[in-house]
């Protein structure tokens, strides 16, 4: 039976915005909006290498923001908040995962990148392996998946936290933050997306480190955190249960790899394939922070969209549309591009209802219980194609269908069988029951790559071609032309800039140990 231990009235109205919360989202879009226009103006919109490609000629620091604004979107904010209140400390580990797999990005598949010269990463695999089918069937699948576990969460999270702070009508929301994001990507392109999300890395970070520190203040440390959680019981309970009770565990980072619901086996080996894939994403109501962090929540919906929106529009144009039309002139790519972005947010909203009801609402577990499905025969095809020469075309269609076959059985009886309400038995097929879904991108994973291993030793070997500059074994080795005509002065720049970065990288692991250790 349903307790209700609610003291409040759920329609009372909700706090209005101050006059200073308002002038800092006006100051918010306002900025934003002057940053589009003006970095659409300066780009080279009217060629495909500048509207895809920014020219090539994008320095680093607005790189670097553009990546991690485009990495920390609404659906990540309210995602893992959501996540967190839910079950505890242990979903920080999608995060802290990531540092590891974002240093073998640095030293490992960048440097193959370079050395392949390629523009996406469906072109390289279609450089390494040959043929079109695999190129093809790895743009749809990105497209796919930018749609169903991308654009679709980072609208449905920013326009509820838009909802349930101003009132507006949900809809409305998702609609004009989608009009003023889609304009300045449409008009300006990568150049555009990637001086806005600059603008928006600087305002995530502020508001977000004012936000921790509000809160921290309020609540009085980790310690009276830690206690609090554990006496947060919501507002409506089930006799008889634990449902919906705050777990013994909630603040430890490792958890029993059998009841755990996020297993530590699961979180250390499953969560590494699938963030190598991604990475090769509160009640504090104080006058001028709600404000600022509606901004905050704006900035990370739009970083988010414009990344990925360009992101689609350019792998849809180069590797399908060139493919289906290869004598098409820039015009006719620069307009299917710019096209493929309203069909994308078209399909998007339309499948926002779908998520309504998904994985009890948790955002974040629903986009990685998808990806389980869906990424680990990429992860293995692509990690075989840099570190085994031998691997070939053959090896990798066939595991990459392989591990469609099975990671969409799974996915289809995910969405025929969700989870029952708490209360209620679970009647699920077993391999819902009894396989995590961490657990089974670790087993996906590994089924793939033996179709891939299995299929190249049945046929012949790749060509030289396929091979030469593209693994790791055969990399060319393309230093800064500098330093390879003997400039002492950049020599020397090159030198101490691969020191500050190994000296960096050692300092992020050792603190992402201690926490881990820490929390374990």
């Amino acid at each position: 039976m349903a307790v209700d231990n609610s003291t409040s009235d759920p329609h009372s109205p909700r706090p209005q915005l101050s006059t200073v919360d308002t002038a800092v989202i006006a100051v918010h879009f306002a900025l934003n909006v002057a940053v589009g226009i003006w970095s659409s103006c300066r780009a080279s919109r009217n060629t495909v290498n500048g509207y895809f490609l920014a020219g090539r000629d994008m320095t680093w620091w607005p790189i670097g923001a553009s990546l991690f604004a485009s990495s920390e979107g609404s659906g990540l904010f309210i995602g893992l908040a959501g996540a967190g209140a839910a079950g505890g400390l242990a979903v920080a580990g999608f995060e802290w995962n990531a540092t590891y797999v974002l240093l073998a990005l640095a030293w490992v598949f960048v440097p193959i990148y370079l050395s392949s010269e390629i523009v996406t990463m469906p072109e390289y695999m279609q450089k390494r392996y040959g043929g079109q089918r695999i190129r093809v069937y790895l743009s749809v699948l990105s497209l796919l998946l930018s749609v169903f576990t991308k654009i679709s969460i980072d609208l449905y999270a920013g326009a509820l936290f838009v909802h349930i702070c101003l009132g507006w009508n949900f809809y409305l929301s998702t609609i004009i933050m989608l009009a003023i994001t889609a304009l300045y990507t449409i008009a300006g392109g990568l150049t555009a997306v990637i001086y806005t999300d600059a603008l928006q890395t600087l305002v995530m970070v502020v508001g977000a480190v004012i936000l921790t520190i509000k809160a921290f203040e309020q609540i009085g440390g980790y310690e009276q955190l830690a206690e609090a959680y554990a006496r947060a019981v919501p507002s409506r309970t089930i006799s008889n249960t634990t449902c919906h009770v705050p777990r013994a565990d909630a603040m430890h980072m490792f958890r029993d790899p059998y009841t755990g619901d996020l297993p530590w086996t699961g979180m250390t080996f499953g969560l590494t394939i699938m963030a190598a894939w991604y990475w090769c994403t509160d009640q504090v109501r104080v006058h001028g922070l709600r404000g600022l962090m509606v901004a905050v929540m704006m900035a990370a919906l739009m970083s988010s969209l414009t990344s990925i929106f360009n992101s689609s529009s350019t792998l849809f144009t180069m590797d399908i549309w060139k493919r289906l039309r290869p004598r098409a002139g820039e015009r006719e790519l620069l307009l299917v591009g710019r096209l493929v972005i309203v069909v994308l947010v078209g399909v998007s909203v339309a499948w926002i209802p779908v998520l309504q009801g998904s994985n009890g609402g948790q955002l974040f577990i629903y986009m990685q219980s998808v990806t389980s499905s869906l990424a680990p025969p990429v992860t293995a095809v692509f990690v075989l194609g840099i570190f085994w020469r031998r691997a070939n075309e053959q090896g990798a269609f066939w595991g990459l269908m392989a591990g469609l076959a099975v990671g969409a059985t799974r996915l289809v009886l995910e969405f025929l069988h969700p989870a029952p309400s708490c209360g209620h038995p679970d009647t699920r097929p077993p391999i819902l029951l009894g396989v995590h879904y961490l657990h089974f991108a670790v087993a996906l994973f590994l089924l793939s790559g033996a179709v891939v291993v299995a299929g190249s030793l049945l046929t012949p070997h790749p060509q030289g071609v396929q091979i030469q500059s593209l693994t790791w074994w055969t990399l060319a080795q393309d230093l800064p032309s500098g330093v390879k005509t003997g400039d002492g002065r950049a020599s020397q720049r090159y030198a101490f800039w691969a020191r500050v970065c190994g000296v960096n990288a050692i300092l992020l692991m050792s603190v992402n140990i201690f926490f881990y250790t820490y929390f374990a």
